[in-house]
């Protein structure tokens, strides 16, 4: 049976909590990887951590934006930490994508749509005038054409982007109740891989409090 796939969000500078974080949650049941994103790969020790992690999943959340060659140069700059993953907004543009993905190497260049934290109000005040959905189409449309290896989306557009694109689908935005936090676009676990999600990104969930415990009445929701 295909096992559920989860990146566990390690949003920590602390390395001895990005340690726990990952040997409390080993087991057999899912199949676990660990996302870094802006606050660890900027500290002063996460490079060098991430440079010594061996037969783990890594997911690089750069969520990377800027002109095709800073995004294809930054790729090459962390290609030494051979992430699994790293994460670049569509909102760059089809050159800055295809330019990423033409150095990327083994490593999967994942495209980012409209962030969880926002919604329809939110975007209008930056200035979008098409709602989330018609965006988020656009954007998978786009990444398509790019030949991106995936796509990051709310759970809520799973379907929506699944028309288009093919590949794999990362979902953040995942509650197990009804504390969304600075999210927006959220569902539960169960909903999110009912709709298509390949790997669910889950932090304060899982890592606030009692990790263990946390992954184990994750499992059960499964269920």
């Amino acid at each position: 049976m295909k096992k559920n796939k989860v990146f566990v969000a390690c949003d920590s500078v602390d390395i001895n909590k990005v340690k726990e974080i990952i040997k409390k949650t080993q087991n057999s049941k899912i199949k676990i990887g660990y996302k870094f994103g802006l606050e660890f790969l900027n500290s002063k020790k996460g490079r060098n951590f991430i440079s010594k992690l061996k037969n783990i999943t890594t997911f690089g959340d750069y969520k990377l934006a800027d002109i095709p060659n800073t995004c294809a140069s930054s790729i090459k700059s962390v290609s030494d930490l051979k992430f699994n993953y790293i994460t670049i907004h569509i909102s760059s543009g089809l050159n800055a994508l295809k330019a990423a993905k033409k150095v990327s190497g083994k490593t999967k260049i994942i495209g980012v749509t409209i962030l969880t934290s926002h919604d329809n109000q939110s975007l209008k005040e930056i200035g979008y005038n098409k709602k989330i959905q018609q965006i988020v189409l656009q954007q998978a449309k786009l990444a398509n054409k790019a030949k991106l290896d995936g796509i990051v989306c709310s759970p809520k557009e799973v379907k929506i982007v699944r028309k288009v694109f093919k590949k794999e689908i990362i979902t953040p935005g995942i509650r197990f109740n009804s504390v969304k936090n600075d999210q927006k676009r959220v569902l539960n676990p169960r909903q999110a891989y009912k709709n298509g999600s390949d790997w669910l990104v889950i932090g304060r969930p899982i890592t606030k409090g009692d990790i263990k415990n946390n992954l184990k009445n994750l499992i059960k929701h499964l269920k």
